[in-house]
């Protein structure tokens, strides 16, 4: 799976920003803390659910339970914007 092509994503003063633009059905802004920030970085190119868990278990500090279960809560959320394709 990856990001669709047309979403990108922002940072500003610590929070993350996902925007549709042209070709998006979804209108708004996804906004989220460094952890949405580091999944949706990582979803820029093709990978899978379980290297997202992975990678973010690397970096932050919590239960890898956890962790998987807050990837697969967000990756739903994305997929029913139309922001993940695969």
């Amino acid at each position: 799976m990856k990001l669709n092509k047309h979403f990108i994503v922002h940072e500003i003063g610590g929070e993350s920003l996902l925007v549709p633009v042209g070709g998006a059905e979804f209108s708004g802004i996804v906004r989220g803390n460094k952890t949405l920030g580091a999944l949706l970085e990582l979803l820029k190119t093709e990978t899978s659910e379980a290297e997202l868990v992975a990678a973010l278990c690397a970096r932050f500090d919590a239960p890898e339970e956890q962790i998987a279960s807050d990837v697969a809560k967000a990756l739903e959320s994305l997929r029913g914007i139309g922001a993940i394709d695969g």
